[in-house]
């Protein structure tokens, strides 16, 4: 794994339909919907760089348009206009060239915390390190999320690996420390983030690190109005 010497590249995957959020994502792409005036996207965003992050690529799909004209003349964000849906791992992998060092930071642009009220990002990426992972995931527990009706995703251990069946029951919050080589290794097309996540967990390779404060996954119009709420 290469060392971590400045805080990773962050590749914001913003360009699905958000078909769960119709009619308001007719109008407008899902990541900049705004909850309490401001953009999910740039919630998101926040996050990231309360923690250190500066640098930043964006793909965009439906009414990309609108994407890039959000980031017009913000030098730190590259906006990458996908032809066609590449998926959550495609489109990472499409984005390379505008993405530096190694590990690169994958976020989902429709989940947030409340700025300042942790830092899970510094401790992912001492986590990645600690554990020389292939990916390293952030975990929330299902008692401290919003907007999710599973009871989890995966277990996190102890030790600081993501297993199916050993330890803490959590959630994936929706941010990824991922090595670049295995986007530089994975097929030209479509296809989904999981499928990595799943050979590292069979590798014994994936790793986690918890998120200490409430999370909102803002996924339809019924959790849109919760957020809304909660973050007032």
């Amino acid at each position: 794994m290469s060392d971590i010497e400045r805080f990773p590249d962050v590749m914001l995957l913003a360009a699905g339909y958000g078909s769960r959020m119709q009619p308001l994502t007719h109008e407008r792409p899902k990541p900049l919907i705004p909850i309490r005036g401001i953009a999910l996207i740039d919630r998101v965003i926040a996050n990231a760089r309360a923690e250190g992050a500066t640098r930043f690529a964006v793909n965009a799909h439906h009414l990309s348009d609108q994407i890039v004209a959000h980031f017009a003349g913000h030098p730190d964000f590259s906006v990458l206009v996908e032809r066609e849906l590449l998926g959550t791992g495609g489109g990472v992998r499409n984005g390379l060239a505008h993405l530096s060092g190694d590990p690169i930071l994958v976020m989902n642009t429709d989940a947030f915390w409340p700025l300042g009220a942790d830092r899970p990002l510094t401790r992912l990426i001492e986590r990645h390190g600690a554990l020389a992972a292939d990916i390293s995931l952030l975990c929330v527990h299902p008692i401290r999320t919003m907007g999710i009706a599973r009871s989890h995703d995966f277990c996190l251990a102890p030790t600081g690996q993501v297993t199916y069946d050993s330890g803490l029951p959590v959630i994936y919050a929706g941010a990824a420390l991922v090595e670049r080589r295995l986007f530089e290794t994975a097929p030209q097309g479509p296809f989904s983030l999981y499928t990595l996540f799943e050979r590292a967990l069979e590798c014994g390779r994936l790793a986690g690190a918890p998120l200490d404060a409430p999370w909102y996954h803002v996924g339809d119009l019924e959790a849109l109005a919760a957020a809304e709420e909660a973050v007032a």
